[in-house]
C-alpha cells in the first residue's frame, strides 16, 4: 500500500499538468465544467458541471455515481425554477473490460407535469392553506380556498401546491456483444425529482421533503434526482483575474500561495467561494460493485478487474421540429446525439483547445487519441510561470505525464498488464477494491495528500480538484518541482460553504430561494476559524 501511495502521488500530477496542454483562454481553466465549451455555454440544461464516482462511504460493497448538470442556478430564480429537460437523455457509463467503450449504462429520462395550469408559479403553498378573506370581491366568495397547504410531500396529501412536478425512470443496460440488454428498469414505480427549495413558507420542512426523494429500488440500488447545493467550490473571480489569488505566504508584491498552516486546513476557507449559495441539478445512484465489474464479482485492489472506467453524458434528439400552432408541442426524433461528456474533472477545460471543445464533448472516450496533440506543452503551466513573474518554475516540454490517468495502469490499476492498458480515453477510473477513507482521514487533496480514497482514484464531492490541478500543472510530482512555491499554489477555498452529507446522496440539499445568499470578495462570507489562519473577512487583495 505504501508503494501504491507513492506511485499514486506521481500519477496525479501526471494527469493534471499534462492535461493543461491547451491553447485556450485562461478563464476556462478552473471551473469544473461550468460553461467550459461553446456548445454547452448556450445549452445549460445539457451542461455537465461535475461527475463523481467513489466507493460509498458507509458501504464498501457499493459505488455511488453522481451526475451534476445545469450550472450556477440562482435559488430565488422563479417562477419555474430549474427542472430537468425531458428531451435530454442523462446517462452514466461504465467500461469494465479496458477497451475505453461503455459496457454498462444507466439511463435517466424525465417527464414534466403541470398540475395547476392556472397558477402563475411552479410551487405555491402556506400553512394549512389560505382562504379568501371577508372582503374578497365577487365572484370569489369569502372562505374560498385560494392558496393550497404548504408543500410537505412529493405525492399525495401535502403535494397539492406542487404544480411543476417531474417524474423519471431509471434503466440499466448491459452490453452483450453488440446488443444492449436491459437488466433493470424502475417501471412501474413512480420516482419524483425533488423540486427547488422555494422557501420556508412554501416548503417549511425542506430537508424532510428532500429525503422523500431518496428511493430504494431493491437489489442494493438507491437513486435520487433533484435540485441541490452545488458541491463544487472555487474562488472564480480570483482565478479568472489572471490568477490573482488572494492568499499569500510570500512577501508583499510576490505572487500569492497558501502558507503551510492554510494548506493544512481542509474545513475552512481563506477566500470567497464564488459558487457558494448556488444550486445545481443532480442525479445520483448507488449500485452494488458486483453489478459494475466484468464478471459480477468484487475484487481486491491489486486485481485488474477491480478497476472500472466511468463517465457521464447528456444527449439530445438529433432532430427537433418546433410546433406550428401556439402552445403546441415540438416533435423530436428517437435518435440521439451526444451534447457533452465528462470523465476526469478539468480535462476539457485544461486539455482541449476552444476550437475542439465541442468536438471533444460529442466524441467517444475510446477515440480520444485524436486529441493527443494537446498533451505536449501545457499552456496553463506557462501562464502560471509568467503571471508569477518566474517565481514558479515549470518543467521543460514535451510533457508526457498524462498517460497513467488516461489508460488502465498503475497507480489506479496496479494489477493491469500492458495488454490491458487500453486506448487513451478520458475516463474517471475507480479501483473498487480500495475502501472509502474514514471521515477523519479524508483529505481534500486526495492522493496528493496520501488519501487513496479520493481523486484521481475516482472523485468524491469534497475533493479539491482546483488546487490539485494548479499544483500538478506546475510539476509537483516531479521531485525537482515538488517544492515551495509550486506545492502551495491554491485559491484559498478549501471547502464547500455548507457541509456535505455522509450518506447517500452525499451532496447537501438545495439552498433556499427565500433566504439565498452568495459570497463576494468585499463581504464577510468566508468561514472564519481562529487566528492566525484567516482574517475576520475575506481579503480583497
Amino acid at each position: 500500500m505504501k508503494s501504491f501511495a507513492i506511485i499514486a502521488r506521481r500519477s496525479c500530477a501526471f494527469l493534471l499538468f499534462a492535461a493543461t496542454c491547451v491553447a485556450l483562454p485562461l478563464p476556462a481553466a478552473f471551473a469544473a465544467n461550468h460553461r467550459e465549451a461553446p456548445l454547452t455555454a448556450l445549452d445549460h440544461k445539457a451542461d455537465i458541471t461535475d461527475w463523481f464516482a467513489f466507493v460509498s462511504y458507509d458501504d464498501p460493497s457499493k459505488v455511488t455515481m453522481i451526475l451534476n448538470v445545469d450550472p450556477l442556478l440562482e435559488p430565488a430564480n422563479g417562477p419555474n425554477y430549474h427542472p430537468f429537460d425531458p428531451e435530454i437523455s442523462y446517462e452514466m457509463k461504465v467500461d469494465n473490460n479496458f477497451d475505453g467503450d461503455e459496457d454498462l449504462k444507466v439511463v435517466f429520462r424525465f417527464k414534466t407535469q403541470t398540475r395547476l395550469p392556472g397558477v402563475f408559479t411552479g410551487f405555491v403553498g402556506a400553512g394549512n392553506g389560505i382562504a379568501a378573506p371577508a372582503n374578497s370581491p365577487a365572484p370569489v366568495a369569502p372562505g374560498t380556498p385560494i392558496v393550497p397547504p404548504a408543500i410537505t410531500a412529493l405525492d399525495g396529501p401535502g403535494s397539492e401546491g406542487l404544480s411543476l412536478r417531474q417524474s423519471y425512470t431509471v434503466t440499466i443496460q448491459k452490453k452483450s456483444g453488440t446488443v444492449w440488454q436491459t437488466i433493470f428498469s424502475s417501471d412501474p414505480q413512480m420516482l419524483y425529482a425533488v423540486p427547488a427549495n422555494v422557501g420556508p413558507r412554501t416548503m417549511p420542512s425542506y430537508p424532510a421533503l428532500a429525503q422523500q426523494g431518496i428511493y430504494n429500488l431493491g437489489g442494493g440500488i438507491k437513486v435520487f434526482a433533484g435540485t441541490v447545493d452545488d458541491p463544487f467550490y472555487i474562488d472564480l473571480g480570483a482565478a479568472f483575474d489572471t490568477l490573482s489569488f488572494r492568499t499569500s505566504a510570500f512577501a508583499t508584491g510576490v505572487p500569492a500561495v497558501l502558507s503551510d498552516d492554510q494548506d493544512a486546513v481542509d474545513d475552512h476557507n481563506f477566500a470567497p467561494d464564488a459558487v457558494a449559495g448556488y444550486n445545481v441539478n443532480t442525479i445520483a445512484i448507488e449500485l452494488p460493485i458486483s453489478m459494475l465489474t466484468s464478471d459480477g464479482a468484487r475484487h481486491a485492489a491489486g486485481e485488474a478487474k477491480a478497476v472500472i472506467g466511468t463517465y457521464g453524458s447528456t444527449s439530445r434528439p438529433r432532430i427537433k421540429a418546433q410546433p406550428t400552432t401556439p402552445g403546441g408541442k415540438p416533435s423530436v426524433s428517437t435518435n440521439f446525439v451526444q451534447i457533452q461528456r465528462m470523465g476526469n474533472p478539468l480535462i476539457n477545460e485544461l486539455l482541449i483547445g476552444t476550437g475542439d471543445k465541442d468536438k471533444f464533448s460529442m466524441s467517444e472516450p475510446k477515440n480520444d487519441g485524436q486529441f493527443a496533440s494537446y498533451l505536449l506543452d501545457p499552456l496553463l503551466a506557462r501562464v502560471i510561470n509568467a503571471a508569477y513573474g518566474g517565481a514558479v518554475p515549470i518543467p521543460t516540454p514535451p510533457r508526457t505525464d498524462l498517460l497513467p490517468l488516461v489508460t488502465y495502469t498503475a497507480p489506479i490499476c496496479p494489477g493491469c498488464s500492458a495488454a490491458q492498458a487500453g486506448p487513451v480515453a478520458d475516463l474517471l477510473r475507480l479501483n473498487t477494491g480500495i475502501g472509502p477513507t474514514p471521515t477523519a482521514g479524508r483529505r481534500r487533496l486526495g492522493v496528493l495528500a496520501g488519501d487513496l480514497g479520493g481523486f484521481p482514484n475516482g472523485r468524491r464531492v469534497s475533493d479539491d480538484v482546483t488546487d490539485i490541478a494548479a499544483r500538478v500543472t506546475v510539476g509537483v510530482l516531479n521531485p525537482a518541482f515538488n517544492r515551495f512555491p509550486n506545492n502551495r499554489i491554491g485559491d484559498g477555498v478549501n471547502s464547500n460553504d455548507v457541509p456535505y452529507q455522509e450518506t447517500f446522496p452525499y451532496v447537501a440539499f438545495a439552498n433556499s430561494g427565500r433566504n439565498s445568499r452568495h459570497q463576494n470578495p468585499e463581504t464577510s462570507g468566508c468561514s472564519t476559524p481562529t487566528a492566525p489562519f484567516v482574517p475576520a473577512t475575506c481579503p480583497t487583495n
